[in-house]
């Protein structure tokens, strides 16, 4: 069974940094795209950045701000974010898309407060 664990979130600054790890574990293959999501109270769960093949995506509201990387030797995903603002507070979620599954991770908090 794919288990995901993600770790590195916490409370930052307006204008902080934080990095976020994901570690993917459960398969003898490694997964065809990984990405992060996030949901913030009251909102519905939105994409944040993936990663397929290498090649990353963002959404429009962190492109500049945030990097999705990936270390395939350790089936890991991270997420740099860099510039934070209030708005980006939230619970963070990693995905792995194991053909034909999606599986989720337990979620890690990100506040962003002053």
């Amino acid at each position: 069974q794919v288990q995901l664990v993600e770790s590195g979130g916490g409370l930052v600054q307006p204008g902080g940094s934080l990095t976020l790890s994901c570690a993917a574990s459960g398969s003898m293959f490694s997964p065809n795209s990984m990405g992060w999501y996030r949901q913030a109270p009251g909102k519905q769960r939105e994409l944040v950045a993936r990663i397929t093949s290498g090649t990353p995506s963002y959404a429009d509201s962190v492109k500049g701000r945030f990097t999705i990387s990936r270390d395939n030797t350790k089936n890991m995903v991270y997420l740099q974010m860099n510039s934070l603002k209030p708005e980006d507070t939230a619970v963070y979620y990693c995905n792995a898309f194991y053909s034909p599954k999606l599986y989720w991770g337990q979620g890690t908090q990100v506040t962003v407060s002053s």
